[in-house]
């Protein structure tokens, strides 16, 4: 959700933005944050995310509720996903309200980032790196000890 507005947001992003790109077909899609009461916005949010997707898009749903796992996990879950689906994955980060039901409904895996509760912005840096590294990972490259 959003535009990363702050210009270290943006490095930080770009850097392993740049680094997945030798690995990897990235896209960035940033859907308009909407105004409002919570629950009309995540309504109206959500459909802004749904309308981007395709039906075979593969949807690792990003929420506090979902489930932890590790960097050698990420990378399981991406070498399955590789080896098993046809469609595209899409990680999908919710905006300061969370993400509507409809979205979580869709998703094929719901995965947690931190226990914590992060502003969407590092949660975007924090998992692009954490791609980055299960790409490491997956490549035996010296990056994950």
């Amino acid at each position: 959700m959003g535009k990363l507005k702050k210009a270290f947001w943006k490095d930080a992003a770009a850097h392993y933005e740049s680094r997945l790109g030798r690995w990897r077909n990235l896209e960035s899609i940033q859907v308009r944050e909407a105004d409002g009461p919570a629950r009309s916005r995540n309504r109206l949010e959500g459909q802004r995310i749904l309308e981007k997707l395709s039906p075979r898009d593969i949807l690792l749903v990003l929420d506090e509720r979902g489930e932890g796992i590790s960097s050698a996990g990420l990378a399981a879950i991406l070498k399955e996903t590789d080896q098993e689906h046809p469609g595209i994955l899409c990680f999908i980060i919710g905006g300061a309200y969370g993400l509507d039901d409809a979205v979580h409904a869709r998703a094929h895996r719901l995965l947690r980032l931190s226990g914590m509760t992060l502003p969407h912005e590092l949660a975007r840096v924090f998992l692009l790196e954490q791609i980055y590294r299960a790409e490491c990972i997956l490549r035996n490259t010296p990056y994950h000890h």
